[in-house]
């Protein structure tokens, strides 16, 4: 996202609905902005584009010329959700999602795992006060980059490879930035980055981060750096979630961790996440986690709350950070004291009911 704005300044955003479910949550989110900016006297500017499944089916294209070089003139994204049944799987997540991260250099994942009041977590005895960590997951690289490819495909002797890259400059911009993101965070229980990796097998990538990790903890010494094997962080944060303050971690097993995650606060109907651009003059892009849901589409019954929170974070990431704040304070008490679910079709509200709700409890 472009640099912090101060109060008085507009914030300029990028609307893409997408598919399915996705534009009847942005547009509870976009509800939550205009009452929000109205209460705390900010401006801000928005642009709509209609890309997702329907513009590729229309046009064979997922983004049009040009659309990065406009997109990157925003400070900010607010994505719904991408995922289109008559699409295969992955023209959509690589064209737009994957495009937009490597396009405008978001090198920073941002999950926040927090478990909300009234929410039912999987975990027997854990509640609100247990599952609170924010894992940072790198964003542009590992084995996603697609080096790879195909020998005698379709024949019996057919061989796949596909390459995880990590460079110094990437493991060093992320890890750097989630140990300033631990410091600002200053969580009571005591300051922890946590290294998340695979370094006894993957003794050549994985060995880079962990030089890395020991290199930058010496520059921040108010942080406690720790480390876990990946498998020993699933098993850890299914029976200690507490244990953690801020997960630093790769892109493949940051993907993996952040769905466990999300899981673990309730599902993909509260869980959001932002694809961040920390530089000067970056575009940052903020979604709810819970992707397209077509099969809801049209029926008022989605949960809009993970598109709030994504709204929340977009605030925050902006600079706005009282309204931020005032938002997560608002979808806590909503949470907490006005829904019987977070499942769809079984909040007890229809979806533009909860983001009234949440409106209505923003000057509380």
């Amino acid at each position: 996202m472009n640099a912090a704005q101060t109060d008085n300044s507009s914030i300029t955003i990028a609307v893409i609905g997408g598919d399915g479910t996705g534009p009847e949550v942005v547009a509870e989110g976009l509800k939550v902005l205009e009452a929000v900016a109205a209460l705390d006297g900010f401006s801000y500017t928005l642009s709509e584009f209609h890309f997702g499944g329907d513009h590729y089916l229309k046009t064979g294209e997922v983004l049009p010329a040009g659309a990065v070089e406009e997109l990157s003139q925003f400070d900010a994204i607010y994505l719904g959700a991408v995922g289109h049944p008559d699409v295969a799987p992955g023209i959509l997540e690589k064209g737009l999602l994957l495009q937009l991260r490597f396009q405008l250099d978001q090198y920073i994942n941002l999950r926040p795992v927090k478990l909300l009041p009234g929410v039912e977590t999987p975990l027997a005895g854990k509640g609100p006060e247990d599952i609170d960590f924010v894992v940072v997951r790198e964003n542009t690289e590992d084995l996603y980059c697609g080096v790879g490819g195909f020998l005698k495909k379709g024949t019996p002797d057919e061989v796949a490879s596909q390459t995880a890259l990590y460079s110094r400059k990437g493991c060093e911009r992320c890890i750097r930035w989630a140990f300033e993101y631990t410091q600002r965070r200053n969580n009571p229980k005591g300051k922890m980055l946590t290294l998340v990796a695979k370094t006894n097998v993957l003794t050549y990538g994985h060995d880079l981060w962990w030089r890395t990790f020991e290199e930058i903890s010496t520059e921040y010494p108010d942080v406690k750096a720790d480390y876990n094997h990946v498998d020993a962080c699933c098993m850890w944060m299914v029976k200690n979630p507490e244990y953690y303050d801020v997960i630093v971690t790769t892109n493949m097993f940051g993907d993996i961790i952040t769905d466990l995650g999300g899981m673990l606060q309730g599902g993909m109907g509260v869980a959001a996440g932002g694809n961040i651009n920390p530089d000067p003059g970056g575009t940052s892009m903020f979604e709810p986690m819970g992707g397209s849901a077509p099969k809801y589409t049209g029926q008022g019954v989605i949960n809009p709350i993970a598109a709030i929170n994504a709204m929340a974070m977009l605030l925050e990431q902006a600079g706005q950070t009282n309204s931020a704040a005032r938002i997560d304070a608002a979808v806590a008490r909503v949470t907490g004291e006005k829904m019987q679910s977070q499942s769809a079709g079984k909040m007890g509200h229809r979806t533009h009911e909860v983001g009234d709700l949440v409106v209505a409890e923003l000057d509380n």
